[in-house]
C-alpha cells in the first residue's frame, strides 16, 4: 500500500439513516475513496490529489432540510491511520471458535484462526454486522458449497468460508482499498483459491452460488437482491446485514417477492443480520 495523502472528512449525521446511505453514495460519485461507519455518522476518505475545497458542493444531502449534518476535515497519511489502528485494535473471539486478530496477536487455541489488516478497509469483526454475519456462517455447512462475498471488505467473511471447507469463492468490493486489502488478507490466511474482484453487481452474469452473503447497505440490498436471487442456486441461502431492526420487513419483503424465505435473523444493538432460503 503506497503511503499516499489523504483527506478524511469526519460526518456527524442526524437522523442517521437514511441519511448516512445517502451521503457515502453521493460521496462515492464525488471522487471519495472508502468509508468507515462511525457511531454518529460516518467517516470519509479521498486522495489529496483528487481533492478541491469545493469537493462538496455537489453532494446534495448536506442541503436537506430534513437533516443536520456536520463536518471536520484533516489530512492523514496512510501509515498514520494504521498505526492508529494497531494500537487500538483488539482481537475478537466468536462464539467461542473463531478469532479475527491481526499479525501482531498472538495466536490462541480456536477452530478458526482469521488474521486481518484491514488498511481503511470495513471488516474487522467488530462491527456489528459482521460479527453476526461470522455468526450466521459459523452455523452453516459451507463444505464443498459456492459462495459468493458482495461487499468484502477486508474478506473476512470469505475466508471464514473458505476455512470451513467452501470452494469457488468469489469476493467483490467497489471500493480499491478493499479490493486490495481482501488480496492481502486472502493470501495472508493460505486462502489464494479466493477470487477477489474490483466492481459491483455487474460483474455478476451467469454465476450460480450456494450462498450468498451481502453485508452492505440497505438501499444497496434493495436495489441488488433480485440479482442475488438471478445467481442463487435452488436451495441457496442468502445471508444479509448492514442495516437496523427497522428494515428487516422492508428487506423481507423484497426477498419474499422474489420467492425467498425469511428463515432467522440475529440482532445487535439494533443492527439485524438475516437468513433467507431460496
Amino acid at each position: 500500500m503506497s503511503s499516499n495523502i489523504y483527506i478524511a472528512y469526519n460526518f456527524v449525521v442526524e437522523p442517521l439513516q437514511p441519511a448516512a446511505d445517502i451521503l457515502v453514495a453521493e460521496l462515492g460519485e464525488a471522487g471519495f475513496e472508502s468509508f468507515v461507519e462511525e457511531k454518529e455518522g460516518i467517516t470519509a476518505y479521498i486522495q489529496k490529489q483528487d481533492w478541491s475545497r469545493d469537493i462538496l458542493e455537489g453532494i446534495n444531502i448536506l442541503g436537506n432540510p430534513r437533516f443536520e449534518i456536520k463536518y471536520t476535515l484533516e489530512e492523514i497519511a496512510q501509515e498514520n491511520w494504521n498505526a492508529t489502528w494497531e494500537q487500538n485494535f483488539q482481537p475478537i473471539i466468536v462464539d467461542g471458535i473463531c478469532e479475527v486478530r491481526a499479525p501482531f496477536h498472538k495466536k490462541k487455541e480456536v477452530v478458526y484462526d482469521i488474521v486481518i489488516e484491514p488498511k481503511m478497509s470495513f471488516g474487522t469483526g467488530h462491527h456489528e454486522t459482521t460479527h453476526m454475519m461470522l455468526q450466521h456462517i459459523l452455523d452453516l455447512d459451507v463444505k464443498g458449497k459456492s459462495v459468493l462475498d458482495m461487499g468484502c471488505g477486508t474478506g473476512v467473511l470469505a475466508i471464514l468460508a473458505g476455512m470451513k471447507g467452501a470452494s469457488g469463492i468469489e469476493a467483490i468490493d467497489i471500493d480499491h482499498w478493499s479490493y486490495q486489502n481482501a488480496i492481502e488478507n486472502v493470501s495472508r490466511n493460505g486462502l489464494d483459491h479466493i477470487h477477489v474482484q474490483e466492481g459491483d453487481v455487474s460483474l455478476l452474469n451467469k454465476q450460480k452460488f450456494d450462498i450468498i452473503i451481502a453485508n452492505i447497505n440497505r438501499n444497496i440490498l434493495l436495489m441488488d437482491i433480485p440479482s442475488y436471487v438471478r445467481c442463487l442456486n435452488p436451495g441457496g441461502t442468502l445471508l444479509l446485514s448492514g442495516f437496523y431492526k427497522e428494515d428487516l420487513k422492508l428487506i423481507t419483503d423484497r426477498c419474499t417477492e422474489l420467492e425467498l424465505q425469511f428463515e432467522k435473523n440475529l440482532e445487535k444493538n439494533n443492527w439485524v443480520a438475516a437468513k433467507y432460503v431460496f
